[in-house]
């Protein structure tokens, strides 16, 4: 039996997190009925650094490994992946891709990791099933990325991505995205956001952006 029934049993992702190298802001949630593991085990990859990934890991030494920063509000659907710098030991510009280990090839060899930054994800952004997320990305608040889209590069906030890095449109002009970025509605305390039910779950962007 699948143990995830629904999408409301992810809403609190910040408290189900164990690795501390991601940060997961209030009320984000990861949906992953389809896939049927849970956020660490099928959205995060390659997290835990440099080619000794698991002496980084044992030894606690988490400060040298590229963070995971998701904001509030943000919609992950199941099947999502996010892949950390740790996969980025294969170098283009060396004459071979390929990562030797130095208890077969020897002392000569050399480390090809390089750290990427970190992955940031902003406020009320919706990612779509089995979208990949690559190093050292970093994406927009409002932003949405469709499913399957592969996105190698930074997202502008409110746009609208799909396939590889391909914008389709800003979600509203520049204007309302501007006002919108500065109203930061995710910061805004309980009783306010209850209060804006109304115009949140509207198209009504010009009576939102008066409620400021």
């Amino acid at each position: 039996m699948n143990e995830f029934t629904s999408w409301l049993e992810s809403r609190t992702l910040k408290e189900q997190i164990t690795n501390p190298n991601i940060e997961v802001g209030d009320h984000t949630y990861y949906s992953g009925f389809y896939h049927g593991k849970s956020f660490e085990d099928q959205a995060v990859r390659y997290l835990l650094g440099d080619g000794s990934t698991s002496e980084v890991w044992e030894a606690g030494i988490y400060g040298e490994v590229d963070k995971l920063i998701i904001g509030k509000f943000c919609s992950i659907a199941s099947g999502a992946c996010f892949m950390l710098a740790g996969n980025q030991g294969h170098r283009l510009d060396w004459i071979s891709t390929f990562p030797f280990a130095t208890d077969t090839f020897g002392d000569g060899v050399n480390s090809g990791f390089e750290r990427a930054g970190n992955t940031v994800i902003g406020n009320d952004v919706w990612i779509g099933s089995e979208a990949m997320i690559m190093p050292g990305v970093q994406i927009g608040d409002g932003a949405v990325i469709g499913a399957r889209a592969v996105i190698t590069k930074d997202v502008e906030p409110y746009s609208l991505v799909v396939a590889n890095n391909r914008v389709i449109k800003k979600r509203f002009n520049e204007q309302v995205i501007a006002q919108l970025l500065e109203m930061k509605w995710w910061d805004w305390p309980m009783d306010k956001l209850q209060a804006a039910m109304p115009i949140l779950c509207s198209g009504d962007i010009e009576g939102f952006i008066r409620l400021k």
